[in-house]
């Protein structure tokens, strides 16, 4: 039976980021459905890479929700 998880690093493999960067999205509750084993956190394959709030798409799609508020 094969889990349908990835580990921090190999999504930081999959996403092109640090496995650092992976954690302190997990830490700060940016990476859906992502679970703590011990030490090791748990991703789900499908879960896309989340936006980095520095780029121009994620300031865009934060300046439409505002505006639909």
């Amino acid at each position: 039976m094969e889990l349908n998880l990835m580990s921090s690093k190999q999504a930081a493999e999959k996403w092109g980021i640090t496995d650092r960067q992976v954690q302190s999205l997990c830490l700060q509750g940016k990476i859906i459905n992502a679970a703590k084993l011990g030490r090791e956190w748990l991703i789900p394959k499908d879960t896309p890479k989340p936006l980095d709030g520095r780029t121009k798409e994620a300031k865009e799609l934060k300046n439409n929700k505002q505006s639909e508020e």
